[in-house]
């Protein structure tokens, strides 16, 4: 994605995920925003935001972030909200194991307490370890955590798998998380 669309991206997912009263907008019930409503209150805070644009941000984003109703009148993020929505999705049973990409630098906490939301309203999971190796990336050295998440499953800890394939949970406690050696 060109650095245009990656800045947009970040407005979007900002107001989309974590502040959408920083441009005058609310979020309904299960996220969703009115795309004209959204286009508006970009013009109006000086993004230069359209709906082609706003098309090739959500069709060219790798980790499709973005989802537009069926109808296209609506917009919301995937996953990753720090603001209170409801996503609507249902509990599945996860793989055997996921897997968590973080910085070598958080390995202390995690030990401590575990993997929890911070300031969003789950923890954030992917099936395969390249993907956490990618996540893990952005925030400094990665560090690939294998999440016994059929274990949790089997105690009682619900599994979501979001629109763009993340799996989601509340938290992960310490002693369901496999550290690599070293």
């Amino acid at each position: 994605m060109d650095a245009s669309l990656v800045r947009m991206s970040k407005f979007l997912s900002k107001v989309l995920r974590h502040d959408p009263g920083s441009v005058g907008l609310r979020l309904d019930e299960a996220g969703w925003v009115d795309v004209d409503d959204l286009l508006a209150a970009a013009a109006r805070a000086g993004v230069p935001l359209d709906r082609p644009t706003l098309e090739r941000v959500i069709a060219e984003n790798d980790k499709k972030r973005f989802a537009l109703s069926d109808d296209g009148v609506r917009i919301r993020a995937s996953q990753g909200h720090s603001v209170s929505v409801e996503l609507g999705l249902t509990p599945l049973e996860p793989p055997e194991v996921l897997f968590h990409g973080t910085a070598d630098r958080n390995l202390e906490s995690i030990r401590a307490q575990g993997l929890v939301p911070g300031r969003r309203t789950h923890v954030h999971l992917s099936a395969d370890e390249a993907t956490a190796v990618n996540v893990g990336r952005r925030h400094g050295r990665p560090v690939v955590l294998r999440v016994q998440s059929g274990e949790l499953h089997r105690a009682g800890h619900p599994f979501f798998r979001s629109d763009n394939g993340v799996w989601l949970t509340a938290a992960v406690p310490p002693g369901h998380i496999h550290f690599p050696a070293g």
